[in-house]
């Protein structure tokens, strides 16, 4: 099959192809779409939708694609799939026509507003909507998308008047978007992952610097050089969970009445206690500094910010809190689904706490090296409670380090926490892990953790559901 030309080729029928094709129609723009599978799921419904619209299914390389105007990728398909790497070559060298862009150039053609974009390994759905959140309390109209929740071409044609986009963007999103000329640009963290797509971390870091293409000013964490671009023309805002230097965020005890305790400080300058913050752990704390320094730049006044940090309690499944009782916090990270994310709340929660954390652990690993795990839980934990698949990994690596139990599931792993937690205490579900050898995802492994505890935390005397 040929692509006609004049054509824009549109590659990959997920939530963000559809978003494309929505958008390219609103345009007025001629596109056909190709998707890798025989039988994509929707199809019919893509069809019904564009009646007309010409749908290649199957292998790439059956196409010729030379004519096309632009191939216009979802960000779940790879550059490098067969029929498209000489393309993809072309385009890196700027060489040829047409050229592989993704839906974020198509965006940044049309957005006349300024853009805050958010990336990093974790906490970048947290930060997002932190800083929405802050955005709509100080009066801005506001809209928040990208890579969590509306796709960033939707919000163009939802909120037309928006004076501000604020965008999780993903490491497969930034790959394909020549210059995304960001207001103000966040690369929060970098661990281990989608190495599958990118071949190194060289790879993955190079992927997220394309936050900082064209950005006014960026935010990257003092504690992670990875995340600091290349570039050093470009002015960039620190953030830090340690006391910080001049002109950074960070957090650093205070002398108030009788003791000290922890505040965000901008420099010198005191901004809130780190305890006024709802989100719970010293992690979520920087998290809340990268939102404030974002924020800052976007104009935001500081008393909205801080409103909003006071009252947000969290994104399902990350970080979130869901209750207290007899002086134990139960946390749902269920999201924390590699060992970077789960490094990032045992030692954030960890600090905190007056207690000790109990850890429940475990699941799919993939293959992940835990070893990291070992020294912040020896460090925080009164005890590791593993479950699933990979349990016995945990168990070897851990016994002898720390108290650990095996349990078959989730349900006993919360049982077990009930009968050993006290005072001060955090029982923490941050699995390190996939879900998919007891759960459909890890929502569905949230939401059994958040149903269990609300019911225990109901019941007379804290009796176990």
């Amino acid at each position: 099959m040929i692509v006609p030309a004049g054509v824009t080729l549109v590659v990959g029928l997920g939530i963000s192809g559809r978003a494309i094709a929505r958008h390219l129609t609103r345009q007025g723009v001629p596109f056909m779409v190709a998707d890798t599978r025989i039988s994509p799921p929707g199809l019919d419904d893509f069809r019904a939708a564009h009646p007309g619209i010409v749908v290649h299914c199957g292998s790439l390389t059956s196409l010729d694609i030379s004519q096309a105007k632009e191939v216009v990728l979802s960000p779940g398909i790879d550059p490098q799939t067969p029929g498209l790497e000489g393309l993809w070559k072309r385009t890196l060298a700027a060489s040829g026509e047409p050229k592989i862009v993704g839906e974020m150039a198509l965006f940044v053609r049309e957005c006349r507003a300024p853009i805050a974009a958010i990336t990093g390994a974790n906490a970048k759905s947290t930060v997002t909507t932190l800083l929405g959140e802050m955005a709509r309390e100080a009066g801005r109209s506001v809209a928040v998308g990208g890579n969590l929740g509306t796709p960033a071409l939707d919000l163009l044609a939802e909120q037309p008047d928006a004076e501000l986009f604020v965008l999780e963007l993903s490491s497969f999103q930034l790959e394909t978007t020549p210059c995304l000329g960001a207001e103000t640009a966040a690369f929060l963290n970098l661990c281990e992952d989608h190495l599958d797509r990118h071949g190194d971390m060289a790879g993955y870091r190079n992927a997220k610097l394309g936050i900082f293409r064209g950005a006014r000013h960026g935010v990257v964490n003092r504690d992670d050089p990875l995340t600091w671009p290349d570039d050093p023309s470009l002015p960039v805002a620190y953030f830090t969970a340690q006391p910080p230097r001049a002109g950074e965020w960070g957090i650093a005890d205070r002398d108030v009445g009788h003791g000290s305790e922890p505040w965000l400080m901008h420099g010198e300058t005191p901004l809130m206690a780190a305890g006024e913050v709802r989100l719970p752990g010293r992690h979520n704390q920087a998290n809340a500094l990268a939102a404030l320094a974002m924020g800052t730049q976007l104009g935001l006044e500081f008393a909205a910010m801080r409103r909003v940090l006071a009252r947000f309690c969290g994104l399902p499944h990350r970080g979130e809190l869901i209750g207290e009782r007899n002086g134990v916090r139960w946390v749902n990270d269920s999201k924390g689904t590699n060992v970077g994310a789960t490094l990032a709340a045992i030692a954030g929660l960890g600090a905190t706490l007056e207690g000790r954390l109990i850890w429940l652990g475990g699941g799919l690993g993939k293959g992940a090296d835990f070893t990291p795990l070992m020294a912040p839980l020896v460090e925080h934990a009164r005890e590791a409670i593993v479950f699933g698949s990979d349990a016995p990994r945990l168990v070897a690596l851990l016994d002898g380090e720390l108290p650990v139990t095996r349990t078959h599931d989730l349900r006993g792993a919360l049982e077990r926490a009930a009968t050993i937690a006290e005072p001060g205490d955090c029982v923490l579900l941050s699995p390190a892990c996939a879900s998919l050898d007891q759960f459909p995802n890890y929502q569905v492994r949230g939401d059994n953790f958040r149903d269990w505890v609300q019911r225990y935390l109901a019941a007379n005397n804290g009796e176990r559901p």
